[in-house]
């Protein structure tokens, strides 16, 4: 039976992701919740960079201090690279006799009983998450050893399974500092604006579902343990959707970098992280065009990406294709997918139709047409011409 304590930990957890937004207080929440969760002596989470170390690494139970006597951040190595790497819970009653057991600095804190637990988004490993020294629960105390060797009681399969939730937990609050970062380089107010009310109406309310699913749990915990597990359930299902619209919201904010690398170069980019992130395919080819006036290279860019998220949120695609094709004298735009598809003459859902009218206002803006084809079951087509460069 997971304790009223820890649900309400959780809960805590859930209300952090949604009233701060820096990067490291969400990340030493994340860890406090942890430590307390679980009752352990010890608590960190480790975001890697891509030169086999950690970009940022937050500890709870180990004083400022202790820490700057330890010194530099770890390597991954060890455990931690078997978490980052291999995406694995690691459950052990002696983390020091473990074979992979590198060693401490000499200030580190003696430590035995360790659960790890990587923080994923889909295959995209985004921390490791580990504690250490669960402490033993009153009168667990075993009398026939000294006070000085005393080592807290072991981690459970339980514990586990409470840490994996929590790590899901994690994940969302990751990726929602990465979208909060990437949102601070924005610099048209138009599209900040924008941006905020995607947010708002994709996360806010998932986030307010988790938090009010975590309450009805902890408040049936005692009384009935069954209703409270499948509680428990829904806001792991929860966790896994609101995780699904922070990444396509974080996917939409990222730098175009036309001015850099042009329209064909950026659009491959954006079809290479989709298919990584999502389940469905995503496949881009070109041909016969190379670059084109900014402003049509903008507005090719973003119809590419309204017709992108309604093909991975909205349609249940398993596959999408986007083709940017010179025909005649003109440039063609093409997002195709086999999804559920609709009726375009009889849609009335806001997002869906304002997301139609933001494509043709962007088409015409620039000389060009959009066509839609749908129809239900049968996937759907945009297509959008432009004058050739």
């Amino acid at each position: 039976m997971v304790p009223r304590s820890g649900l309400a930990a959780v809960s805590e957890a859930l209300l952090a992701m949604n009233r701060r937004l820096e990067v490291r207080d969400v990340l030493q929440t994340i860890v406090a919740s942890a430590r307390d969760l679980l009752d352990a002596e010890y608590a960190a989470l480790g975001v890697p960079d891509d030169h086999g170390g950690f970009a940022q690494f937050v500890v709870a139970g180990v004083s400022e201090e202790e820490w700057k006597a330890i010194g530099p951040l770890p390597r991954q190595h060890g455990i931690l690279a078997a978490m980052l790497h291999d995406a694995t819970p690691q459950r052990l009653a002696d983390v020091r006799k473990d074979p992979r057991f590198g060693g401490w600095p000499a200030a580190h804190p003696k430590m035995a009983d360790f659960l790890g637990m990587p923080i994923a988004d889909g295959e995209e490993v985004l921390g490791a998450l580990f504690l250490a020294n669960k402490r033993c629960a009153p009168g667990a105390r075993k009398e026939h050893r000294p006070a000085s060797q005393e080592r807290a009681c072991a981690f459970t399969g339980d514990d586990e399974e409470l840490l994996r939730l929590l790590a899901q937990h994690a994940a969302i609050a990751l990726t929602n500092a990465r979208l909060y970062e990437r949102s601070r380089e924005l610099t048209i107010a138009e599209e900040r604006t924008r941006i905020g009310h995607e947010l708002h109406d994709a996360v806010a309310q998932k986030l307010f579902s988790l938090r009010l699913t975590a309450q009805a749990a902890t408040a049936l915990v005692d009384r009935d343990p069954e209703r409270a597990k499948a509680e428990l359930h829904e806001v792991a299902r929860l966790s896994g959707e609101a995780a699904d619209e922070l990444r396509a919201a974080v996917v939409e904010l990222r730098p175009a970098a036309l001015d850099d690398d042009g329209l064909v170069a950026t659009l491959r980019t954006q079809a290479q992280v989709l298919d990584r992130a999502h389940s469905a395919g995503v496949d881009f080819e070109c041909d016969g065009v190379r670059a084109l006036p900014a402003a049509q290279e903008e507005a090719l860019l973003r119809v590419a990406q309204e017709a992108l998220h309604n093909a991975l949120r909205h349609a249940d695609a398993s596959q999408v294709r986007v083709a940017l094709v010179r025909r005649g004298p003109s440039v063609v735009l093409t997002v195709s997918d086999d999804g559920t598809g609709f009726d375009p003459g009889a849609v009335r859902s806001a997002g869906r139709h304002l997301g139609l009218v933001s494509m043709r206002d962007r088409a015409s803006g620039v000389g060009g047409t959009l066509t839609v084809q749908s129809e239900p079951g049968k996937g759907t087509v945009v297509e959008m011409e432009v004058p050739g460069g």
